[in-house]
């Protein structure tokens, strides 16, 4: 009986070559739609760790603070769960640095060191959001010594509101991208059911049993997905050979690469056999 559901989804394919063909074009375009939005979704993941992990915040101490006092604020700093590093930075490592970067030695108009020392601390990735770096900064200034808290990340402050935005708008698309894709296949699917419609009223004639009509058509179906999954597959190489260049997104590519041949060889069967379901439901045996 398998023997006999299959050869009549393959003489199925060759009657209709033309909605079969249709089908596979739009199961291709669904899946890299949605393979595309996923994409998408991780790269903008990589991003938004990666500038989080570089959220730095000064906090300046007091040039009244002696050793005793530096080390009672590190200590402090390294209890904090919300910290991934502490590092120090001395007067004179802090003068070091401003010549380095302005180029300017102010010991030569200054007897003095005016700048203070400070701890600068990188803030752990899950933290790194408005509400949270708001009240570490303020729970900061309250420590004793402490004359200054400064946070100068503001533009990947702003950009990272920005990529939480920009996500949100990505789930809505992949969502609708879904619905457009169910929409493609559904269309598709009752195309072939009524180009055939005759054909499986002269078979309900003869007495054939509902799975007779049905499974071959879901087979259809199915062999149409997994020619989709090929295409979308080829497809999803050579993107890969066209970015070689940019390591950033191999990194993104290979660090998903299994999630990714999932979605190009699963989506496509999958909406076919849900369409199919929901499709093939008002068929029966009446006459």
């Amino acid at each position: 009986m398998i023997l006999f559901y299959f050869s009549e989804a393959f003489r199925s394919i060759k009657t209709a070559k033309t909605s079969f063909l249709l089908t596979v074009i739009s199961l291709t375009i669904s899946v890299l739609l949605i393979l595309f939005c996923f994409i998408t979704i991780h790269i903008s993941d990589y991003y938004s760790s990666n500038l989080k992990s570089s959220i730095k915040i000064n906090v300046f101490i007091s040039d009244a603070a002696n050793k005793n006092d530096q080390k009672r604020i590190l200590n402090e700093l390294q209890n904090k769960t919300y910290f991934d590093k502490v590092d120090f930075i001395s007067k004179e490592a802090a003068a070091e640095q401003f010549i380095q970067e302005t180029g300017e030695d102010f010991s030569k108009i200054l007897d003095y060191n005016p700048l203070p020392a400070s701890f600068v601390v990188r803030v752990s990735e899950k933290y790194a959001n408005t509400d949270s770096l708001n009240l570490i900064v303020k729970n900061l200034s309250t420590i004793e010594m402490v004359d200054e808290v400064v946070f100068k990340e503001g533009f990947i402050y702003s950009l990272l509101n920005y990529i939480d935005t920009v996500k949100i708008y990505l789930f809505i698309i992949t969502a609708i991208v879904c619905m457009v894709a169910i929409y493609l296949v559904f269309a598709t699917v009752r195309l072939i059911i009524n180009s055939r419609m005759i054909e499986y009223e002269t078979m309900k004639l003869v007495g054939a049993k509902l799975s007779t009509i049905k499974i071959p058509v879901m087979l259809n179906g199915l062999i149409a997905g997994l020619f989709s999954g090929l295409l979308a597959f080829l497809t999803f190489i050579f993107f890969q050979e066209q970015i070689k260049s940019f390591e950033s997104l191999v990194r993104i590519l290979n660090g998903n690469l299994l999630q990714y041949i999932i979605i190009i060889f699963l989506t496509g069967p999958f909406l076919v056999l849900l369409v199919s379901l929901f499709t093939l439901r008002k068929v029966s045996l009446k006459i």
